[in-house]
């Protein structure tokens, strides 16, 4: 048994939506170091271009809004002009809106809907052709779907259509893992809890506070993230199917108290 090919990414091509910041860059990063190359997309073309020279000439920036259907195909297109076959596909990108019940706005529904559930059904569906050209049975290839703790537990928060969405999401997964298989594609998921990012802006700004709320009394950091990404894109993760893994410092899976402070995450 080799176990450092276990965990190896040589020669594999990854896409990373929503890459440039957060647990987006933390995955980023985490594949380029155990060797793959790197597409990063999100929609500030200026950030992220900065993140692809931050992380290397393995980092390669393609900004884009995939919240619409328009958007998914042009990237789909973009990274077709450009690669042969996709070996793994992260979907990260994701949007959260907090409002009372009463006053809870329909474009604040949409929004999120729209780009945490709808635009990785159809940025997979867009980049089928690119996944199946790298799957084989001796090495499928990969998606991975960021969803969030929320999806797993109630927060606090009147964060409604974020929850829902990312429930919908972690069933999704599922869903798609059995479709998918047939073509030698794994689909699985990851389901962050506490990490700094400009989504998480409690964990990022109150660290210390949040942690008390953490049965691991901290919050996540980008080596926690890289490692389940890396993980479950590499030769490690090939038998895992359908499941979304919770990395939260044990919040899902322990006795935590659930008072004012904000553990979720994206």
């Amino acid at each position: 048994m080799d176990v450092q090919r276990l965990f190896s990414l040589d020669g594999r091509v990854a896409l990373v939506t929503g890459g440039s910041r957060g647990i987006g860059k933390m995955i980023a990063e985490g594949y380029i170091q155990s060797g793959a190359k790197v597409y990063i997309t999100a929609r500030k073309a200026d950030i992220c271009d900065a993140t692809a020279q931050e992380l290397g000439e393995n980092c390669i920036s393609i900004p884009g809004d995939i919240s619409t259907i328009e958007g998914c195909e042009a990237l789909a297109a973009e990274l077709g002009a450009r690669e042969e076959k996709l070996d793994i596909l992260l979907n990260n990108a994701g949007a959260a809106w907090g409002a009372g019940f009463e006053e809870f706005p329909e474009g604040g529904w949409d929004k999120v809907m729209d780009l945490n559930v709808k635009s990785p059904f159809f940025l997979t569906q867009k980049l089928h052709g690119l996944l199946k050209n790298a799957a084989s049975g001796e090495r499928p290839a990969k998606v991975i779907n960021v969803a969030s703790i929320d999806g797993m537990k109630i927060n606090p928060w009147e964060t409604y259509s974020y929850q829902a969405s990312k429930a919908a999401l972690i069933h999704l997964t599922r869903r798609m893992a059995v479709r998918l298989l047939q073509d030698n594609i794994i689909v699985s998921g990851i389901a962050p809890g506490a990490f700094q990012s400009e989504m998480n802006k409690a964990a990022r700004d109150y660290a210390d506070v949040v942690a008390k709320a953490i049965p691991a009394k901290r919050i996540g950091t980008p080596e926690d993230m890289a490692a389940v990404g890396i993980y479950l894109a590499s030769r490690a993760g090939d038998y895992v199917v359908g499941t979304t893994i919770p990395v939260d410092g044990g919040v899902v899976n322990a006795f935590a108290p659930m008072g004012g402070t904000d553990a979720e995450g994206h």
